[in-house]
């Protein structure tokens, strides 16, 4: 059988081509045992301090109205991350490596791409791959998505619908870029960065939620946790229990773009890493609670759990590119990432097209992956019921609007302990009946020049509710 270049299929399970549907089950199945909805007596205070801004199923809300109007938001936010994955169909047809030899192509490269023939060779090469996937993971779990919507890949007049569908998704994709450029260029004020912030936090709200991920946002949080210790805001040896938040999957993102490797997940496992390496982990600490609403993601923390059940590593692929010039402290967790929780591994060699890629792996430890506990929730209308030390959300909030960034904020300070702390890089709206204050901005910087670094922002829930 043909192996696509670069790709090992060893380390995840291989994904049968109808599993797409089986997961979609799964998920129902976990949400009805995981997912903890947030009772009407809990977000009252929230609707009622926020009845301007309540769509019109919640006006004068009662509990039948935020029990109905709850259920199906919770299936509409669900619904976008097909979206989400018709944007990552994108990202692979621009960057990826594993089914092409052709050219990469960057955003502001489309126009020539197009005119000189590499768009269409790289979409005629995802054709073949989504046609003979040969075990590649992404491909597959593509070829299931046309699928479903009833587009056949092996045949003619399929596969000629699918190339319409995915240059139409391309076509949307770069339209809605130049939408939220337009968004926050009209925030932007010379004088206050705050609007922009704060347009910027919620700039993917009318978007498909993705899983695409990356090392950088740990950096971020690592430095944050620093800054917090410095300060004395988390203590020695203070945190018992964490979770993340929609930790992502690395199928293919827009920045970097690498598919040369099995996805994986990373934010779990930093953050364990970095709370180690901080000493803020209690001695004994048992893992990282991951909440997240996609089949997909939670699929593959239990499938990790299951392989570490039997003594399995789970090796995560650490790429980097030189020509980003990163700064030095980024190297550095670059170079150090997973030396608390795991062990140097070999790592997966690049394709050619992928030539000066700097790459390294990690091992992470059977004992690390077992207490990356997975549970289906929407933080916007769930609640966990464990308290938490640190929750940690990154690029996530960005995808709901005001009156649903209130009702996440509402929802984390239910899952913290009395001064425990939200990290993430989103502006969220700090409301008197939320008992949540800002304790303050870390400013990390992931290169040199502008855009090429976040803003961290630590909330703490007071330990007495306003």
């Amino acid at each position: 059988m043909r192996r696509t270049a670069g790709y090992n299929p060893n380390q995840v399970a291989p994904v049968r081509t109808g599993s797409l549907a089986a997961l979609l089950i799964m998920a129902l199945v976990a949400s009805a045992a995981d997912a903890v909805r947030a009772p009407y007596s809990s977000v009252k205070p929230v609707l009622e301090a926020m009845r301007d801004q309540l769509p019109l199923e919640l006006v004068n809300p009662d509990e039948a109205k935020w029990d109905a109007w709850s259920r199906k938001e919770d299936a509409a936010i669900r619904a976008r991350l097909e979206q989400g994955d018709l944007d990552s169909l994108v990202n692979l047809l621009l960057f990826g490596t594993s089914f092409t030899k052709q050219p990469r192509i960057q955003i502001q490269e489309i126009v020539y791409a197009s005119k000189s023939g590499v768009l269409r060779a790289r979409l005629d090469d995802l054709m073949k791959g989504l046609r003979a996937p040969a075990g590649n993971e992404r491909l597959v779990f593509l070829r299931g998505l046309v699928s479903l919507k009833g587009m056949d890949p092996d045949t003619a007049e399929g596969a000629q619908k699918i190339g319409v569908f995915i240059l139409g998704n391309l076509e949307r994709v770069l339209k809605e870029l130049r939408t939220y450029a337009q968004r926050a260029e009209e925030a932007r004020r010379p004088a206050d960065a705050t609007p922009e912030f704060i347009e910027r936090s919620r700039l993917f709200r009318d978007r498909g939620v993705s899983l695409d991920t990356s090392i950088l946002p740990n950096f971020g949080i690592e430095e944050t946790l620093r800054d917090l210790k410095t300060r004395g805001v988390l203590r020695e040896g203070g945190v018992e229990r964490a979770a993340v938040i929609g930790p992502g999957l690395d199928f293919i993102d827009w920045d970097s773009g690498y598919d040369y490797y099995p996805q994986q997940t990373l934010q779990p496992f930093a953050v364990h890493d970095s709370l180690l390496r901080l000493g803020l982990a209690k001695k004994g600490m048992a893992g990282i609670t991951v909440l997240d609403i996609s089949p997909r993601v939670l699929d593959h923390l239990r499938r990790a759990r299951q392989r570490a059940q039997s003594g399995q590593d789970y090796v995560v692929q650490l790429p980097r590119d030189p020509t980003r010039q990163w700064l030095a402290p980024v190297v550095q967790y670059w170079r150090s990432f997973g030396d608390q929780i795991g062990a140097p591994a070999t790592s997966l060699q690049p394709p050619a097209l992928l030539k000066g890629l700097d790459t390294r792996a990690v091992r992470v430890r059977p004992a690390i992956v077992l207490g990356s506990e997975p549970v289906d929730l929407n933080i916007i209308f769930g609640q966990y019921p464990e308290t938490f030390d640190v929750v940690v959300g990154t690029n996530i909030f960005v995808y709901y609007d005001e009156f649903e960034q209130a009702l996440a904020l509402h929802n984390v300070a239910a899952m913290l302990k009395p001064g425990g702390i939200l990290l993430t890089n989103s502006a969220l709206p700090e409301r008197p009946e939320v008992s949540m204050k800002v304790l303050g901005f870390t400013k990390v910087q992931y290169a040199a020049g502008a855009g090429m670094g976040d803003n961290f922002i630590c909330y703490q829930k007071q330990l007495r509710a306003p």
